[in-house]
């Protein structure tokens, strides 16, 4: 390929991901439904990006940043017209062993990498793979968030101070344990009130955002009741800080890679997730999942530029556009605007929210992400799904996000395989049905004697194969295999070998192996192995098997088992093969 081809081919990948002029065209058909949409969407997610800013531990200014810009670039290049982008509880996960480590610039550089990583894949047209992820593993994976962002908001909720560690099960528990020795009871009544009213509102009345209301409640108690145990967010800068560089540590980027991977693997399978739910909540909605990676990337490039933290799409907020009518991409970049004009004219008020208030919203958050009854149908669907589900969830829990969703998926496809695996059946059939011409029952009788007819159904491959070589290399007694395997769905490289094996332990006891229906499809790895070979070595592989059952007859009289017989010229009439 010419240089020329290469960069044509490259150029004509980014065009197929930048925003169409459809795109935008959309925005113009419903703008003040869209309008009212992103201004319900920005209600909702001001405390959560606050709580998931603090969560980072970057503060709560780096939360309202990344809503801002990340918001308005995903809206912007993403491949959803309703996908709304942030701060998110899941990367927070990821997020906190990284700061504990490296750092605050070490965050920051691992999203401007994680941002290059996703344009990449989106370059690659790596969207598509989405599909593939079962869906035990994100229930489980979507279980095993919230534990941990349930169990991230205990310092906060408690009112102590953010115990040293990385583990949110040994952190939880360290406050626990400085909670029992100095409670504060003012800082877990309000934590626990406002996550009582967001629980107890959004049964009430979804549509209605109770989150800001037990907010806006909880500092107005705090203030009107000079509630010292309260400790409020602190001083929030009014604005967002100049794009900087700074941050950016070139010697860092090796021991950074494995971060950065994680943090786009996450981001993509986030958004890729949110985008597919939010397609089922409407009808005529259908998200591009390559520009969803490229709009993404744009936004974790952006977002750290301005001290925000790695985004990804947002399932929750997602729902709000939607149930709140959104359209177009106009509801996700007003619901950005509007959080820009709070970090502008109202840092001072939204300073003043005590630490607890955003612990209560994130602890009701992370418990309205558990869908009890997608959790059951899913651990009664098959055992093997309430074993992926279960296991996904601990590893999410115990080890890390990215860990969690490899393992989940190893598993998954360990277990699809075994399913796929005991599809496969050899049964010994009838062959007599099939024989060509007019016999008597004595000359069935003695081709029984010397001939066995099996049939082979479902897959031969490499996840079980070997049980098929085994029962085969038991048949004994016989002078005549016959295999029908126009049956066969699947056969791959250890399947043709087992076959050609079990050939030639058959051939070496004496044992003759004729087989029909071999389809086109299957030809290319039995040539490959030297099975066809084997089987056309003496002419024993057949179109059909009244051919097959004529060829083991006159094999029989060649070797002086039956003797020689001349029929009256006939039509071989089909049959199964």
């Amino acid at each position: 390929m010419s240089v020329n081809t290469a960069l044509t081919a490259v150029l004509g990948r980014v065009r197929c991901v930048l925003p169409a002029r459809a795109d935008w065209a959309v925005m113009a058909r419903s703008p003040r439904r869209d309008l009212l949409a992103g201004l319900a969407v920005a209600i909702v997610a001001l405390p959560l990006a606050l709580g998931f800013g603090v969560s980072s531990g970057l503060g709560a200014e780096a939360g309202l940043a990344t809503a801002v810009v990340a918001g308005a670039l995903a809206a912007l290049f993403g491949g959803s017209n309703l996908q709304v982008s942030g701060p998110t509880g899941a990367m927070t996960v990821v997020l906190v062993p990284i700061i504990a480590q490296y750092g605050p610039g070490g965050v920051l550089t691992v999203g401007v990498m994680a941002g290059v990583l996703l344009i990449g894949l989106a370059l690659l047209r790596a969207g598509q793979y989405m599909r593939y992820v079962p869906a035990p593993v994100v229930e489980g994976f979507t279980l095993g968030i919230a534990c941990v962002i349930g169990l991230q908001q205990i310092p906060g909720a408690l009112g102590v101070e953010k115990p040293e560690g990385e583990k949110v099960l040994l952190v939880a528990w360290r406050a626990l344990v400085e909670f029992v020795a100095f409670p504060n009871w003012t800082a877990i009544g309000l934590s626990v009130g406002v996550a009582a009213v967001m629980l107890a509102g959004a049964r009430w009345k979804p549509t209605v955002p109770f989150s800001i209301v037990a907010v806006i409640a909880a500092t107005v108690i705090a203030q009107v009741f000079r509630l010292d145990e309260a400790a409020p967010i602190g001083d929030l800068p009014s604005g967002l800080p100049a794009p900087s560089l700074a941050f950016l540590k070139a010697s860092e980027f090796g021991s950074l890679l494995a971060p950065a991977v994680a943090v786009a693997a996450l981001a993509a399978l986030e958004s890729l997730l949110s985008a597919t739910v939010a397609d089922g909540m409407t009808v005529g909605q259908k998200h591009d999942p390559d520009k969803e990676l490229f709009g993404q990337g744009i936004a974790n490039l952006a977002a750290p530029l301005f001290g925000g933290v790695p985004a990804t799409a947002a399932i929750a907020r997602t729902a709000v556009n939607v149930r709140t009518g959104a359209s177009s991409r106009l509801a996700a970049l007003t619901h950005a605007a509007v959080l820009a004009v709070i970090v502008f004219a109202a840092a001072p008020l939204v300073s003043k929210i005590p630490l607890a208030a955003l612990a209560g919203v994130l602890l009701a958050t992370a418990i309205r992400m558990v869908e009890v009854g997608s959790l059951r149908a899913m651990a009664k669907a098959t055992r093997s799904d309430a074993v992926v589900l279960v296991l996904t969830a601990a590893a999410t829990l115990v080890l890390d996000l990215v860990y969690a969703v490899i393992i989940g998926l190893v598993v998954a496809g360990a277990l699809a395989l075994k399913a796929v695996a005991n599809q496969a059946r050899m049964e010994q059939v009838d062959f007599r049905p099939d024989l060509p011409g007019e016999h008597s029952d004595e000359e069935h009788a003695l081709l029984a004697e010397y001939i066995v007819a099996y049939r082979i159904d479902g897959p031969l491959f490499f996840a079980g194969a070997h049980r098929f070589l085994l029962e085969l290399s038991e048949v004994s007694d016989v002078k005549v295999v016959i295999l029908r395997m126009a049956r066969v769905t699947t056969l791959d490289a250890t399947g043709a070998l087992v076959l050609k094996d079990a050939v030639e332990k058959l051939n070496r006891r004496g044992i003759a192996v004729m087989t029909s229906g071999i389809r086109p499809g299957q030809r290319q790895a039995l040539d490959a192995v030297g099975a066809l070979d084997l089987l056309r070595l003496e002419g024993r592989e057949y179109a059909t098997t009244p051919e097959a059952i004529a060829g083991a007859r006159k094999h029989l009289e060649r070797a002086g088992l039956l003797p020689r017989t001349h029929h009256r010229p006939h039509r071989i009439r089909k049959a199964a093969r």
